[in-house]
C-alpha cells in the first residue's frame, strides 16, 4: 500500500514546503512547520458539491446582475466597513489580539440583528452557553432569536444550523472546531482548511451569513494557512492597544465594498461604543499654542482623521542622541531629520529627539511628512505654529513638498472641525481651487513647495 503523500505547514503563516526545516522561509519563525496529509480526506459533503455542478458556462453579457441586498447590522461603524451591511451568502473573517473584543463586538450585533427579528445562531468553542449569557446581560436584553450553542464538532454544528435554520452564523472561534474525518487535532492546518471549506460551502448553498473568529499570530496575522484569507469574501482586523480606550475595525478584503475602510469603536463597562467623530475623539486634551505640537489629517481609506503630532527636541550630553518615534515610522523620522539638517542647515546631530503621535494610533502615510517636519522645526526653535492650524503633505529627500491624495476631503474635514489655516503641498491648493468643489471662504489654504517655507513660518 502506497504511504500517503505529506506536505509541511507552517502553523504562523502557512507557508507551504516539501520537506521539514527548522526555520519557515515565509515568516522566518522557528519550528513552526507542522506535517499534514497534503490532499483533502473523502466526506459526506463530497456528493453534495458534485450534484450541484449542473450549470453551463454562459457569456459575460447573457449574466443578468442585480444589486447585493444588504443587512443592516445596527451598528453603523460595521456596516461602514462591510461596504453598508453584510450580504447573504458571504463568509466574513474577524481577526484581533486576545481580549481586544472581538466576541463583544460579534454578541453586540447579534442582539441588534435579533431586535430586527433575524435569526442568529452564536456558536461557541471557548464558552458555555451560561458564560455567555453572564457576558450578554452585561451588554443589554436578548429577544428569542438570538439561540446559544456551545459545540466544537463540525458536523454537530451543521445539524443544529438544519434545525434552527438562522439567517447569521457566528462561529468563535474556528481554531477550537474540529472536523471527525479528518486526523489531527482541533487548530491544526488541516482542520482548519477542511472546516474552513466546510462553512465556505455551507454559506454559499443555504445563503447564509457567517462570520467567524480567528485567532492572531504574534506578528498580528490571522493564525493558520494563508488560504484562509483566500478563502473567506471579507476579512475584518480589530485593532487598538488593550491600555487604550478605542479600537479600531478595519476591513482589508471585502469581495462586496471597499477596502481599507476603518470603524471606530470605544470600550465602555457596557460594551463597545461607536465613535462617529474620531477626529474630535482623538484631540481631546490637546492644549494650544504648545511648542512641538501640530495638528495632521490623515486618511484610513476614504475616512479622514485629525492626529496631533508632538515632538520633542532637546540638547543631549551624550555622544551617541537618542530618537524614538511612537505611532509612526522610526526610520521616517531618522530621514525627515536628516533632510532638515542637509537641506535647512538645522544642526541636529547633538539633539536627541522623541516623536509621537497622540491618542495611540499608529500611522505610516507619506502626508503626515509635512506635520513631522514642522513639529520638530517647533520643538527646536521652541516655537508655536499658533490656534486653527492643520498640516498635510509629503516630504521628498531634496525637501519638495509632494501632492497627497484626497487633498479635498482632508480640507472639508478641515472646514468641518472648524480650522481656520491649512497648510498643504501647493498642486493640491492649485487642483481645489480649480475643481472649485470645496467653499474655501472659511478657511486659508497656504500652498507650498519646500519645506524651507514652513521654517519661514514658524
Amino acid at each position: 500500500m502506497a504511504k500517503e503523500k505529506t506536505i509541511f505547514f507552517c502553523k504562523e503563516c502557512g507557508y507551504e514546503s516539501s520537506k521539514w526545516q527548522g526555520q519557515c522561509p515565509g515568516c522566518h519563525a522557528w519550528n513552526t512547520l507542522v506535517e499534514a496529509p497534503s490532499g483533502k480526506k473523502s466526506r459526506s459533503g463530497t456528493p453534495m458539491l458534485r450534484s450541484q455542478m449542473t450549470t453551463k458556462p454562459a457569456k459575460i453579457n447573457e449574466i443578468e446582475t442585480q444589486q447585493e441586498c444588504r443587512r443592516a447590522t445596527g451598528l453603523k461603524e460595521l456596516d461602514r466597513v462591510l461596504g453598508g451591511g453584510i450580504v447573504p451568502g458571504s463568509l466574513i473573517l474577524v481577526g484581533g489580539d486576545p481580549g481586544i473584543g472581538k466576541s463583544t463586538l460579534l454578541l453586540q450585533m447579534c442582539r441588534l440583528l435579533a431586535e430586527q427579528k433575524t435569526k442568529v445562531l452564536y456558536v461557541s468553542g471557548e464558552e458555555s452557553a451560561r458564560q455567555i449569557k453572564l457576558r450578554a446581560e452585561r451588554i443589554g436584553t436578548f429577544r428569542d432569536e438570538l439561540y446559544l450553542f456551545s459545540e466544537t464538532c463540525m458536523g454537530t454544528v451543521i445539524q443544529a444550523v438544519e434545525e434552527v435554520q438562522p439567517d447569521v452564523v457566528v462561529v468563535d472561534s474556528i481554531q477550537t472546531m474540529f472536523e471527525e474525518n479528518v486526523d489531527a487535532a482541533p487548530g491544526s492546518v488541516s482542520q482548519v482548511r477542511e472546516i474552513t471549506g466546510t462553512l465556505l460551502h455551507l454559506a454559499k448553498s443555504r445563503n447564509i451569513t457567517i462570520f467567524i473568529v480567528g485567532h492572531v499570530t504574534k506578528e498580528g496575522n490571522v493564525a493558520g494557512p494563508r488560504m484562509l484569507e483566500h478563502m473567506v469574501d471579507t476579512v475584518l482586523y480589530f485593532e487598538g492597544d488593550k491600555m487604550a480606550m478605542y479600537r479600531m475595525l478595519r476591513g482589508v478584503k471585502n469581495r462586496f465594498g471597499s477596502t481599507n475602510e476603518v470603524g471606530v469603536f470605544e470600550m465602555q463597562n457596557q460594551g463597545l461604543v461607536e465613535v462617529p467623530n474620531p477626529s474630535e475623539y482623538l484631540m481631546q486634551g490637546r492644549l494650544e499654542n504648545e511648542a512641538g505640537s501640530v495638528v495632521a489629517c490623515t486618511m484610513e481609506g476614504s475616512r479622514p482623521f485629525l492626529l496631533e503630532v508632538q515632538a520633542l527636541v532637546c540638547q543631549t550630553s551624550f555622544p551617541m542622541p537618542r530618537r524614538t518615534a511612537v505611532g509612526t515610522d522610526y526610520n521616517r523620522v531618522n530621514l525627515l531629520m536628516a533632510v532638515l539638517e542637509k537641506r535647512l542647515g538645522v544642526k541636529m546631530a547633538d539633539c536627541d529627539a522623541y516623536v509621537n503621535v497622540a491618542g495611540g494610533m499608529r500611522v505610516v502615510e507619506p502626508a503626515l511628512d509635512l506635520a513631522l517636519v514642522a513639529a520638530l522645526l517647533s520643538s527646536h526653535h521652541n516655537r508655536s505654529l499658533g490656534n486653527g492650524i492643520l498640516l498635510f503633505g509629503e516630504v521628498g529627500l531634496v525637501g519638495e513638498v509632494r501632492a497627497v491624495s484626497q487633498a479635498e476631503r482632508r480640507v472639508a474635514e478641515a472646514i468641518k472641525t472648524g480650522y481656520t489655516t491649512c497648510i498643504l503641498p501647493e498642486s493640491n491648493r492649485k487642483a481645489i481651487e480649480k475643481a472649485g468643489n470645496l467653499d474655501t471662504s472659511k478657511i486659508k489654504l497656504l500652498g507650498v513647495k519646500h519645506i524651507r517655507e514652513i521654517l519661514d513660518y514658524i
